[in-house]
């Protein structure tokens, strides 16, 4: 029997509606049989839309030195690494608890495949980098369905044991509506014994447009402000009321903590840009205060004996002894588990380091200084040639070859780089300290991995000042970067 016209089919391929199709039987235009062959072993095919791959974005260059979709990668690149580099005073010992949405709204198929897939794909992205900026800090994560509040891993410092409790709950389908009210609830208590000298923060991923709270969300609120904790919200849909006056109270009338995302690109930046460490509050409202820390060795056990770690209770010959106790831990950064020592090693508190002095942002070189540089100083890269020095090669290898031009690579084209802000028209950006010359990756890679300056750093700086003085340092005893100037 043919289905009737004014039936509704939801999510329908090409495929699909072309077996919804009315037809007289097996007439001379139906074979409903091929169609129904074009799909999976699974009976549902995906539509066209669901496959999109942008591949406009994978345009190279042309014969005619077209850079534009090259420039546009590059001023998104310049885009995140051009923020405030002041030194400012910020809480490098974290305690913040994730809150991910996992109501029915999470199934909307806005980020491909869907919301909620893409959450927690970016959810075991922070953490790792979380951990990376923030190695002696502690993360907790709670998630938000049917109503009530559901904890997923408690306050840790282990990223691993993280990760393991975000794949368990991976497979787990999105249902009910979200209650910001019960998640708040459920982080402060898990905030209520973090120490003073810690921040408290909770940054909530919310892809609903309502909360469907058990009793007045605004007590909640005043409650967070007495207990000093920071609220921060990632929203997936509109913006919402709630969310924009919990951000604001909560974080002393700070609009910028709530942020809704325009893609998927837009959200993973808006969730890592959480990594860095919040600025301290005022005097009035903290205190400085020393805090005792234990820098142990690894230590391998004699013979072939086996203990037992304190943190895990499982036998280990490797590990780690409290300085105070003695007792034996698998991994640092912890809290032992006797004494309640914090135990952590020097090179954590180096990662922490670079927040505080920040390395700073590096300058767009324009054509007219850079012919004093052929290469990138990091990682040798070569420099497009300025155009005048292009043309002037060329000419002189035409010639060379008694007249006859031969085929030989231009210098890009220059485009109009005023429209892409941070964007160098030479592909050459400079250390405002050293001056030395460096590639757009570099430039990545310096400002988000080692937060040092190669230039500053490689300990030639007195013997390149005689060389190249107008080019490299002229501010001999300071440094771009977290690392401490003993040798300058």
């Amino acid at each position: 029997m043919a289905d009737s016209d004014g039936e509704y089919v939801e999510d329908m391929s090409d495929d699909d509606l072309h077996d919804h199709r009315v037809t007289n039987g097996n007439g001379a235009g139906g074979k409903p049989g091929k169609a129904r062959g074009k799909k999976g072993k699974s009976g549902h095919s995906k539509a066209r839309w669901e496959d999109v791959k942008r591949s406009w974005e994978e345009v190279t260059e042309g014969a005619d030195g077209s850079l534009a979709v090259g420039a546009s990668l590059e001023a998104e690149k310049r885009r995140r690494l051009l923020k405030d580099t002041t030194p400012l005073q910020r809480g490098i010992i974290r305690h913040l608890v994730l809150v991910l949405d996992m109501s029915f709204a999470m199934t909307e198929k806005d980020m491909l495949p869907n919301r909620y897939r893409v959450t927690w794909a970016y959810a075991a992205n922070f953490v790792k980098e979380y951990f990376e900026q923030n190695p002696i800090s502690q993360l907790g994560i709670i998630g938000m369905r049917d109503g009530v509040a559901l904890r997923i891993s408690d306050m840790s410092g282990n990223p691993t044991d993280h990760l393991e409790k975000l794949k368990s709950f991976e497979g787990q389908d999105p249902s009910g509506n979200p209650s910001l009210q019960n998640a708040l609830e459920m982080c402060r208590g898990a905030l209520f014994h973090a120490p003073s000298h810690g921040t408290r923060e909770v940054l909530v991923v919310f892809g609903a447009l309502l909360s469907s709270d058990p009793a007045d969300i605004h007590e909640t609120i005043s409650s967070l402000i007495t207990d000093r904790i920071r609220v921060s919200v990632v929203g997936l849909a509109a913006q919402v009321a709630i969310c924009a006056e919990l951000c604001s109270r909560t974080n002393s009338g700070d609009d910028t903590q709530y942020s809704v995302s325009m893609n998927d690109a837009h959200f993973r930046d808006l969730l890592l840009a959480a990594t860095t460490p919040p600025v301290t509050r005022t005097a009035a409202q903290s205190t400085a205060s020393l805090l005792m820390m234990g820098f142990p060795s690894r230590t391998l056990v004699r013979g072939e004996a086996t203990a037992i770690c304190a943190c895990h209770n499982k036998p280990a010959r490797e590990g780690y002894l409290c300085t105070r106790c003695s007792t034996r831990v698998c991994r640092l950064p912890i809290e032992c588990p006797a004494c309640g020592l914090t135990l952590i090693l020097s090179t954590h508190l180096a990662r922490s380091y670079h927040h505080l002095f920040p390395l700073r942002n590096w300058v767009e070189v324009p054509w007219a200084k850079a012919g004093s540089s052929k290469a990138c100083y990091s990682c040798l890269t070569a420099f497009p040639e300025p155009p005048r020095a292009s043309k002037k090669r060329d000419k002189e290898k035409a010639n060379d070859n008694d007249g006859v031009p031969t085929t030989t690579p231009m210098a890009p084209t220059p485009v109009a780089t005023s429209e892409l802000k941070g964007v160098s028209e030479s592909g050459r950006y400079a250390c405002t300290v050293c001056s030395s010359h460096f590639c757009i990756d570099c430039d990545v890679y310096a400002h988000e991995v080692i937060h040092n300056c190669p230039g500053c750093q490689s300990g030639t700086r007195g013997a390149r000042m005689d060389d190249v003085a107008a080019t490299n340092g002229v501010h001999e005893h300071q440094l771009n970067g977290t690392a401490m100037a003993v040798d300058a």
